[in-house]
């Protein structure tokens, strides 16, 4: 986890304390791509140290101050040029001065606040990361390094299970049930559909994992679908009084947590959608 490359006259490397020990996370970036950072939680401290080098022994740069920012902040990807910050801590490594040599600066942010999950989605994206500028007269130097933040859930006191009746008169009429409303991201969705009325030709039956992230507010709310997972769960004509088992193993899929009006800038709810084709 070192960042180098920092502006024509120097180096600079982001040092975190225990990151060879520290346990690391991988999050998709705009493009699609993975990345792997540390992982980090609420509460914990954030620590370590920036090495600033010199690339040519002997020479010297000025500048007017030196510091390093935590920033916990929300991007909407339509609105780009309008960062929402949630946390934005500073600490001040240097004052203004001279580096006449090589220099390391500690830092430490203690018990820092994260209190949401690193995300990144169609439309937003929720990050955490560590920020060095060097001031300088004409332009600042500045490098970025992020890290990512899991939140830690308890498990619910009330997971009553879900059952519903659905149909079309005359026609078709099934009843869903599965075992729980709540499930954590390593579960196993275990539930079973049964054909009250069958008098339609159906073909098959699907059940899909829909992802629903819903950005802005009031007019401007945008809603994007992401169909995560799909599979067919029976193939061929049912008969009254049918009963099909469904077991759905959630940890092959990249999931996130449910997360409810974060910042009061974006949602991330979760559904089963359940689709009968007819002939």
């Amino acid at each position: 986890m070192s960042f180098f490359g920092f502006g024509p006259s120097a180096d600079i490397e982001i040092v975190l304390d225990g990151q060879d020990s520290r346990k690391t996370a991988e999050i998709k970036t705009e493009d699609g791509k993975k990345e792997k950072h540390l992982l980090y939680y609420d509460g914990e401290t954030v620590a370590g140290k920036v090495n600033v080098t010199m690339k040519k022994a002997g020479s010297k740069m000025e500048h007017q101050g030196i510091k390093i920012e935590f920033i916990g902040q929300i991007e909407l990807y339509y609105d780009r040029g309008n960062h929402h910050e949630f946390t934005s801590l500073v600490k001040e490594l240097a004052r203004p001065g001279e580096i006449t040599g090589n220099t390391s600066y500690g830092f430490e942010f203690q018990q820092v606040e994260k209190p949401y999950e690193s995300y990144t989605g169609a439309n937003v994206r929720l990050r955490y990361f560590l920020r060095v500028t060097i001031v300088k007269r004409l332009s600042d130097s500045v490098k970025e390094q992020d890290i990512i933040v899991h939140t830690l859930s308890q498990y619910p006191e009330m997971n009553s299970s879900i059952k519903m009746e659905v149909g079309i008169e005359d026609c078709l009429h099934i009843e869903f049930e599965y075992n729980k409303s709540k499930y954590h991201l390593k579960d196993v969705i275990v539930g079973k559909i049964y054909f009250l009325l069958v008098r339609i030709k159906i073909r098959y039956m699907e059940l899909a994992i829909v992802r629903r992230e819903t950005t802005g507010a009031g007019p401007n709310t945008y809603n994007e679908n992401e169909t995560i997972a799909k599979y067919e769960i029976m193939d061929g004509a049912p008969v009254r009084g049918e009963s099909i088992p469904i077991r759905l193993f959630l940890s092959g899929y990249e999931l996130t947590p449910t997360m409810r009006d974060i910042n009061k800038k974006f949602s991330v709810r979760y559904y089963l959608n359940l689709v009968l084709v007819d002939e």
